[in-house]
């Protein structure tokens, strides 16, 4: 998790030094056919990065960007935009409390949608880790409104596992569901 947080260099099967970015789009594009998720890929959707939860400032890693880019690059998306920007930071989910983490509802006030292209039928939210899934939809809430005839999806490169004896393996693609009950997201699985 820390190389995908940090795009760190890692090394490929061949022994070549890539960044996990690359890495992750580069296992995706060799095994779509056996993913789970591979129809979020049909149809050239627009990959949308999901912003930090920290404010942008120059220079900033943005993981999530690196891997859309790296994504498009290989095929899987029809192009990367910066649709999402964060205007209020809100607490790093990862590292919070779970009673204090941020909330979808929080996620959702604290992003504005940048930009508007009327004729984008499926778009393919990016992020690093899914944790409790709040952030995706705040994000999905917030492009929703701006797209209303969008089919918009999600994916994460890692999902957070706890309780950690349920960790069964580091490559577990899967599909899953985000919901949301009062207040609290819960992802399944």
């Amino acid at each position: 998790m820390t190389a995908l947080k940090n795009d760190q260099t890692v090394t490929t099967p061949g022994g070549l030094p890539v960044l996990m970015s690359e890495s992750v789009a580069e296992k995706i594009r060799t095994t779509l056919q056996d993913l789970p998720f591979r129809h979020f890929f049909e149809q050239n959707p627009v990959l949308v990065p999901v912003p930090r939860s920290a404010l942008m400032k120059p220079g900033t890693l943005w993981v999530p960007q690196r891997l859309a880019y790296a994504m498009v690059q290989r095929g899987l998306g029809a192009s990367v935009i910066e649709f999402l920007k964060r205007e209020t930071a809100v607490l790093k989910s990862s590292t919070a409390k779970p009673a204090e983490r941020p909330r979808a509802i929080d996620h959702y006030h604290s992003l504005s949608v940048q930009g508007a292209l009327s004729d984008i039928r499926n778009i393919v939210l990016i992020d690093d880790v899914i944790t409790r899934g709040a952030t995706l939809v705040g994000a999905a809430s917030k492009l929703t409104e701006a797209f209303p005839h969008a089919r918009i999806r999600a994916f994460a490169a890692m999902r957070a596992m706890s309780p950690p004896d349920i960790f069964l393996n580091t490559l577990a693609p899967c599909c899953g569901w985000v919901t949301v009950n009062g207040d609290h997201t819960f992802r399944k699985p």
